[in-house]
């Protein structure tokens, strides 16, 4: 870890949270509160957070990470059901069922576009950092803010992502060790696979030198204590590699692991997702108190 480390070159520095509450909607069986919280310094970013009624005690909470598809106008509205594809809820449907669940933006989406991805990696890569660093920092710091909720259990700490958010549920426990399962959906293809003129790197994952020794499977090595199901679809360019991946992972010590195939394209659909959450609910032996 300390040599792909060194590959990130240097993280933001953490600052208090100074977290805010900017509107509270009553969705029924949960309340959804868009927040702002610090992540650096000069930065103050937004975030949902979906919280059940009538909760008793402490709960498993999921990070839950919005997809890229080039729609920079989408990020967090689109997890929690506000806009874009009713199969990218995931954060609703979770609360639903019991979760509590968090949704920021990453950087260059929604109401974080800004100079957009492009400008994100370039003035990082001329200083010598890198967008990764920066991308993993706002997703540890958006851990420091859930695990501080009230009803929060800091121990049953979930993440799950479709797409761009499918790539980081394979990079995050790796830096991150209170996720404690993590569910990545049509986001394996790993480095080896991406260099095609179809799929290209994404820029949060342009890290310099990176595959001259490494690939994904050798972040995924760094899991500990962390169930990972990786979910891909047969015709999915994003899901590329993944029986390759799959067993490099095992290869390198990984056993909870699990590979879940299904025929079509780059979706999460009902059928995957119902999958998806009976994962966390057997991993995080969902037994949340509700009145």
């Amino acid at each position: 870890m300390d040599e792909i480390l060194k590959l990130l070159g240097t993280f933001p520095e953490k600052v208090e949270l100074d977290p805010q509450v900017l509107e509270e909607v009553d969705c029924g069986s949960f309340i959804r509160r868009k927040i702002s919280y610090m992540v650096e310094a000069d930065e103050r970013i937004s975030a949902y957070l979906c919280v059940p009624k009538d909760l008793t005690g402490n709960v498993s909470a999921i990070f839950c990470h919005h997809q890229h598809h080039g729609e920079f106008e989408l990020g967090k509205n689109e997890v929690v059901g506000l806009a874009g594809n009713p199969d990218q809820a995931y954060a609703k449907e979770l609360a639903e069922r019991g979760y509590i669940t968090f949704a920021p933006d990453a950087i260059a989406f929604e109401e974080r576009q800004g100079g957009g991805e492009w400008f994100a990696l370039a003035t990082r890569l001329v200083q010598g950092r890198t967008l990764m660093a920066k991308v993993l920092h706002d997703v540890s710091v958006g851990l420091d803010f859930l695990v501080s909720q009230p009803n929060v259990d800091p121990a049953k700490i979930g993440f799950i992502g479709h797409s761009y958010g499918g790539r980081m549920a394979l990079w995050v426990p790796a830096f991150d060790n209170r996720v404690r399962v993590s569910v990545s959906n049509c986001g394996c293809i790993d480095y080896r696979h991406s260099l095609t003129t179809d799929t290209g790197i994404q820029m949060e994952f342009c890290i310099p030198g990176f595959m001259e020794r490494f690939d994904l499977d050798d972040v995924v090595a760094h899991f500990e204590n962390c169930p990972l199901l990786i979910s891909a679809t047969t015709e999915d360019k994003w899901s590329r590699g993944y029986d390759g991946l799959y067993e490099a992972i095992k290869a390198k010590g990984q056993e909870d692991v699990e590979l879940k195939v299904y025929p079509g394209q780059h979706v999460f659909s009902p059928e995957m997702r119902e999958y998806a959450y009976k994962f966390l609910d057997n991993k995080l032996l969902q037994t949340n108190s509700l009145k």
